[in-house]
């Protein structure tokens, strides 16, 4: 299988037909499968994604889990143990993430991806851009800026500086063997913990074209992930010094410039 299609889901009925639609229209010259774990929706989601399922049994593998995974507390961990579970059970050479109320509406973004990838052995992460749309109908715009960077590296993640929309990230699987470092699991910013280690075994490439869109509502994590909330901010400060460690030290000036930031953050909102 060369590449998976990871799918995280929860209460995405108004949605997940629209990212399955957009998953199902690419055209590649290479087998792709569809892997959606839903986490207990209490909406009608799961039905959806029966009834594709039943239509297209052989692209998509769907995980209806009958119980929220949790963990429940902190709110910040929110469906973590849902994305953990599905990023092991994905079989491809490569990864492509896409959350259940995002969607794709370029048919080629798996095949340039992979084509990019596969002409590019030392990358080990391939993202683009997003158009990012509100549900209260502020203007959409760009997820990246004009000037982004066709080539990063980690230490432009490890400077704080975050500029992947999680509908746009393809990755190698080094997970179908490796494990997650241990400090991922206490990492409540789920997206940037993988980034982070898929980073520090290549490089970063950004493709400019607008092959995705972001969905920004009120039942989205980036509402809780906020610099007003202060248990996100420590939870992140804690995550740098991990991967400090994790990494050696090697980048160790560029990570203490981003913890004295954070401390300076925490320190402003008092807590």
């Amino acid at each position: 299988m060369k590449v998976s299609v990871c799918v995280p889901t929860f209460n995405h009925e108004k949605y997940i037909a629209q990212m399955l639609d957009g998953a199902l229209r690419q055209q590649t010259d290479f087998s792709f499968e569809i892997v959606i774990g839903d986490d207990a929706s209490t909406d009608t989601a799961p039905a959806i994604i029966e009834e594709y399922v039943r239509r297209f049994p052989d692209k998509i593998r769907a995980y209806l889990h009958p119980l929220n995974l949790g963990p429940e507390e902190p709110k910040e961990f929110a469906g973590r143990n849902n994305v953990l579970f599905l990023l092991k059970a994905c079989r491809g050479e490569y990864v492509a993430l896409c959350e259940g109320d995002d969607y794709w509406t370029d048919p080629l973004k798996l095949q340039r991806q992979v084509d990019f990838l596969e002409a590019h052995p030392d990358f080990a992460i391939c993202h683009h851009d997003l158009e990012v749309i509100y549900e209260d109908g502020s203007a959409s715009h760009s997820f990246n800026s004009p000037d982004q960077k066709t080539v990063s590296t980690i230490e432009d993640i490890l400077d704080d500086r975050w500029f992947i929309g999680t509908a746009s990230l393809m990755y190698r699987n080094f997970f179908r063997t490796d494990d997650f470092a241990d400090w991922h699991q206490r990492a409540a910013a789920g997206d940037w913990a993988l980034v982070i280690q898929l980073a520090a075994r290549g490089n970063i490439g950004y493709l400019p074209e607008v092959m995705g869109t972001y969905r920004k509502h009120r039942g989205g994590l980036s509402n809780v992930h906020a610099v007003t909330n202060a248990y996100f901010l420590r939870n992140r400060r804690q995550m740098f010094v991990d991967v400090n460690e994790w990494l050696a030290y090697q980048y160790n000036e560029t990570v203490l410039k981003t913890i004295q930031k954070y401390d300076r953050l925490i320190k402003e909102i008092g807590n």
